[in-house]
């Protein structure tokens, strides 16, 4: 009797399997240590904030450890840039944003990583709609008034001042929208420190700025800045006495910062699959729920494929506006 020894043909077709098996295994028995959840942000912003609180439950529900890890700088693009270029085994996983991921390609033409080719996204975490503040000192008190003085300084030559957190952010962004709603001309004033921002809108150095919901409430609930309208489209639930935009007359005013879920492409889907099940589980969660609401965010909890949809509608639309707004980051 003799043995018939594979075919050439057999044995490549066997390859793709045999390569594939480690993986599998790995996502069987993942997470087997610690995992690390980078966030490009500082501690006390309002991307820590969800990464903290999602984090923890995330470590949970995973009966892991989930290390938080602050790679601060550059509007995220650091934090983005780590977990792209770290290996596909789902210990390295990243809370990344509308401005490192969507915004800042267009923006960038050095840009050191590639949020479409390097990244997966795992699941829509929480979006956070934005409120135009200004000082409590300002002459304006609601925004027609504003708009009116925006006309008045910001024509024939002259430009209105508006904060904004770095050059590139959607705050950015949304200022040169309102300037050519409005009809007047603007001139962003980029601050690198989130801090440094808010206190110019405090000390009334600007004549206004886009800050986030889940920023700006506490700081207009203190007395600290005025709130004129949201870009959201209905109110929002802990600023229920400020008008949309859309309200007022300026639909097309209308944006929002998202934060996602992010792992390096080529993680098994298993590994995937699993991250999204319990980071929408850690978002169900009764007191985190409650916790990110109170600070501002709407919580959403996303399947991968509405969340690889939402990442694909976001690109084109954050090009057009960097386009429109002749914006170059390098």
């Amino acid at each position: 009797m003799t043995t018939r020894l594979p075919r050439r043909r057999d044995l490549l077709s066997l390859l793709p399997a045999l390569g594939l098996a480690p993986l599998a295994a790995q996502a069987q028995t993942w997470p087997e240590r610690p995992v690390k959840l980078l966030v490009g942000f500082p501690p006390g912003t309002g991307p820590d904030v969800v990464t903290r609180l999602v984090g923890a439950k995330l470590g949970e529900l995973l009966k892991q450890q989930v290390v938080i890890d602050n790679r601060a700088g550059a509007g995220g693009q650091i934090a983005a840039q780590a977990v792209a270029k770290s290996p596909a085994d789902g210990y390295n996983l990243l809370i990344g944003e509308v401005g490192s991921i969507s915004i800042a390609p267009p923006a960038f033409t050095k840009l050191p990583y590639d949020p479409a080719k390097e990244l997966v996204g795992v699941s829509e975490l929480v979006r956070s709609d934005f409120v135009l503040v200004v000082p409590v000192n300002a002459p304006y008190a609601s925004f027609a008034d504003f708009l009116k003085f925006a006309k008045a300084n910001g024509t024939g030559g002259k430009r209105v001042n508006l904060a904004t957190f770095g050059a590139g952010t959607p705050g950015h962004f949304g200022a040169e929208m309102l300037a050519e709603a409005g009809g007047f001309a603007v001139e962003p004033v980029h601050y690198r420190a989130t801090g440094d921002a808010v206190t110019a809108i405090v000390a009334g150095e600007v004549a206004a700025s886009f800050v986030s919901t889940a920023l700006g409430a506490a700081q207009i609930k203190g007395g600290k800045m005025r709130a004129l309208a949201t870009t959201s489209a209905t109110r929002s639930p802990v600023l229920p006495d400020v008008p949309t935009f859309a309200e007022l007359g300026l639909p097309k005013i209308d944006f929002s910062a998202w934060f996602a879920l992010f792992a390096p492409h080529g993680t098994p889907a298993a590994v995937l699959d699993q991250l999204n099940r319990q980071a929408v589980a850690a978002l169900q969660d009764p007191a985190t729920k409650t916790k990110l609401q109170e600070a501002g965010f709407r919580v959403l909890g996303t399947s991968r494929a509405e969340t690889e949809q939402m990442l694909r509608s976001e690109a084109p639309r954050w090009a057009a506006l960097v386009k429109a707004s002749g914006f170059k980051g390098d």
